[in-house]
């Protein structure tokens, strides 16, 4: 299918731990995705605090990054003012600046799936304020 997407932690965690249950299923998304996949500085900060100090997930985690599979798209001070208003938008949630950084970046890059096992929260985020994303993998 070759789809381009955005890559949230949980399912970057989930692919590179052949331990955790969304194991399987991320793999074979993965399958089907266009790479690089895009993310945010945020969303490595959170996928590297989620690894915490075990050496041999840092070094995975950073393999896969440095590896292409990924590509950090930028957030400047112009974003700020919209990811703001995301957060205040869904604070019942709440969002996270993480999950912000993605549903901007989906509106701004025109990017209408995500990489997450966080379907709670993704299935009720819209793009534009209307369009809901298409999440990979599937429940």
């Amino acid at each position: 299918m070759n789809v381009r997407a955005l890559a949230d932690a949980g399912a970057l965690i989930a692919w590179l731990d052949r331990d955790d249950p969304w194991h399987e299923r991320c793999r074979e998304a993965f399958e089907e995705l266009r790479l690089p996949l895009s993310t945010s500085t945020a969303v490595l900060t959170e996928l590297f605090h989620l690894v915490g100090d075990n050496k041999r997930e840092v070094e995975l985690a950073w393999k896969f990054v440095c590896s292409g599979a990924v590509t950090v798209l930028s957030i400047s001070d112009r974003d700020l003012p919209d990811l703001e208003a995301l957060m205040a938008k869904y604070h019942d949630r709440p969002m996270d600046f993480a999950d912000a950084t993605l549903v901007h970046l989906a509106q701004r890059e025109s990017l209408l799936t995500v990489f997450t096992v966080d379907h709670d929260d993704f299935e009720t985020y819209r793009i534009g304020g209307r369009r809901r994303f298409r999440i990979l993998p599937s429940r």
